[in-house]
């Protein structure tokens, strides 16, 4: 008989891991087909040290070819499924167009940055989402340190070393923490910003404290850490209008700043809108063995997916990398059983906890319920993202070592231009600007 033919959307932390178990539960009697825009699994929680020059790119880049044997990997960008035909359609880096039949299909197309109506925000802020964004911010962090050197004015020297983070979860919260020390070393290794005050910070929430999806001990933790280290966090702020000049903040507050940095959330990516089925605030409604009613041959997992929290009867799973992660697995296996492999199971989830990484020897970290900080839960953090990544372990470990005995390299690479990382990251075709590098 024909072997089965399985397509799977998205190679995020939901994708990565469905084709994983597939490929290691099917050994060759599927095809299995991997539909992404690149050719690497991202792991984005270790991507703030990317951008403050703590770890290279390639470390938390890993090999899709290299790491899923079995899996045909196809370079893409999906933009319809047509369920009745059975047909996943796609365009390619280079603007070719693609399409493929499925006899299983799994969606773990992920999520995009989260855009709220606020003038100006579309047009000067940045997102934070992918490695174009890491290199782009760290270039730009870079920019602005040394251009503050050589401007004239004593207020656009102050603009230039001002940074503004909005959104005090995981991510903003570990960019400012990562951000902070390293723009430090970059002024005080110019000359022309040697002996002046030193770069400032901000990290805006609307929320009451940094990190309120942790403990409250654990988010006084980030809190203390983050202000001791010169970070000015301002809890129940946010930003009312955003100029090339600077930000206003909804207290009245003008700062003039060329960096706004946007890590207030994601959504789920438009694709799934794009579908026609149902959807629980733009996550795709799924049964808890994460099939899609009324077509038992889709199933989607991750952030595209509202998957029902068994543990928590009537909520859906949050979207955050470890549910993805043990979703994806999940996915696999419950295809697999679809196709007479195994027996299917349903998603319950068990809470390991959560780290936040606050550079140096500092992070938060609470692993089975046990909250712990200082230099304990950095190397409890550390060591769970070794545990976590399918590969490159020995090479971030080596990054690692390598940032705590030698100084951090500041220079730009001028690979990604601020135009080709738009903050709607749901609009890639505004990426295609010509000249622009890919």
């Amino acid at each position: 008989m024909k072997p089965a033919r399985i397509v799977i959307v998205g190679a995020g932390f939901a994708g990565f891991h469905a084709a994983r178990a597939l490929s290691r539960r099917l050994r060759g009697a599927a095809e299995i087909t991997l539909i992404n825009p690149n050719d690497y699994f991202l792991y984005l929680p270790l991507l703030p040290q990317v951008s403050a020059g703590v770890l290279e790119p390639r470390r938390v880049s890993v090999s899709l070819t290299g790491t899923l044997p079995h899996v045909r990997l196809v370079l893409g960008e999906v933009d319809s499924v047509d369920l009745d035909a059975r047909l996943v359609r796609w365009r390619d880096p280079e603007d070719g167009r693609g399409e493929t039949g499925y006899e299983r299909l799994v969606l773990a197309v992920g999520s995009v940055n989260k855009l709220l109506p606020i003038p100006g925000v579309a047009e000067h802020a940045h997102g934070f989402r992918g490695m174009p964004e890491a290199l782009y911010l760290r270039d730009h962090m870079t920019r602005q340190i040394e251009l503050a050197g050589t401007a004239g004015d004593p207020a656009e020297r102050a603009a230039r070393c001002t940074f503004v983070v909005v959104g005090a979860g995981y991510t903003g919260t570990e960019v400012a923490a990562h951000g902070k020390p390293f723009t430090d070393a970059l002024a005080r290794a110019s000359a022309a910003t040697r002996g002046g005050p030193p770069p400032r910070w901000l990290l805006l929430d609307i929320a009451p404290r940094v990190l309120p999806e942790l403990d409250e001990r654990l988010s006084r933790t980030a809190d203390r850490v983050l202000r001791k280290r010169g970070v000015e966090v301002r809890t129940k702020t946010s930003v009312k209008e955003a100029t090339h000049e600077g930000v206003l903040l909804d207290d009245g507050e003008f700062v003039a700043t060329r960096s706004l940095i946007w890590c207030v959330g994601v959504r789920p990516d438009p694709l799934v809108a794009d579908m026609g089925l149902s959807a629980d605030r733009g996550r795709l409604c799924v049964d808890p063995y994460l099939t899609v009613p009324g077509h038992p041959e889709v199933f989607a997992c991750g952030d595209a997916a509202a998957v029902p929290d068994l543990n928590r009867p009537g909520q859906v799973t949050p979207m955050t990398a470890q549910h993805a992660q043990a979703q994806g697995r999940l996915a696999g296996r419950n295809v697999a059983a679809s196709l007479g492999h195994g027996s299917p199971r349903p998603y319950r989830h068990r809470d390991l906890g959560f780290t936040v990484d606050l550079g140096g020897a500092q992070a938060a970290a609470d692993p089975l319920h046990v909250p712990l900080s200082g230099p304990v839960a950095s190397a409890v953090t550390r060591g769970y993202h070794l545990a976590a990544m399918p590969g490159n372990r020995i090479r971030v470990l080596s990054d690692w070592l390598l940032d705590a005995a030698l100084p951090r390299q500041g220079v730009q690479l001028g690979l990604v231009r601020s135009w080709s990382v738009p903050l709607d990251t749901a609009t890639p075709e505004l990426a295609r600007v010509p000249g622009c590098p890919e």
